[in-house]
């Protein structure tokens, strides 16, 4: 039986929104390639030049319309090592954080914070996602939040100790409280 016109109204609505999205989608993936992932970097560069803070921007194009620029401390020795042998010490690789703006599937911007870890030394801790933005939303003053927040949340996990015992800096780790071997 076929339907009357205002029985299809809803549908009718829902189709329409939903070409709307997906051409939302397009303009969103435009507008990275034609400004935003410019505009990023540039006011990334901006605040590190200022700063003098330590770390470099890097565009990431490993797959098309799911770029992003990162603000990133990259990596290190960590300062611990294993004894493989009397000549030879197989250090531990620490990944010292990064500040990403990612585009989404949609076109639209993930703001995350990667947090600093260790290779072979416990889980890393899951990103923290600060939020999601069109490009549009996107705004100067909330690259400064951004990085506030990121630098909040390294340093942080940097100065990690047992004074504040609900602190926990991001990944299991390999001995129990009392500074033995953790229970199995």
């Amino acid at each position: 039986m076929l339907q009357t016109d205002s029985e299809l109204f809803n549908l009718k609505r829902k189709v329409q929104q939903y070409e709307e999205v997906l051409q939302n989608t397009q303009q969103y993936r435009e507008a990275w390639k034609a400004e935003t992932r410019e505009r990023i970097q540039m006011i990334l560069q901006r605040m590190l030049d200022a700063t003098g803070f330590g770390a470099r921007v890097e565009h990431r194009a490993d797959i098309e319309n799911l770029e992003a620029m990162v603000l990133t401390l990259g990596q290190s020795k960590s300062g611990m090592y294993q004894q493989v042998s009397e000549d030879v010490q197989r250090h531990l690789i620490k990944h010292n954080g990064s500040l990403v703006y990612q585009q989404l599937f949609n076109g639209k911007i993930i703001v995350l914070i990667n947090y600093p870890f260790i290779e072979n030394y416990g889980q890393p801790r899951p990103p923290k996602t600060i939020a999601i933005y069109r490009p549009e939303e996107l705004k100067e003053p909330y690259f400064l939040r951004h990085v506030e927040e990121f630098l909040q949340e390294i340093t942080n996990w940097e100065d990690y100790d047992d004074d504040e015992p609900n602190k926990r800096i991001g990944f299991q780790l390999n001995f129990g409280a009392n500074g033995g071997e953790a229970p199995e």
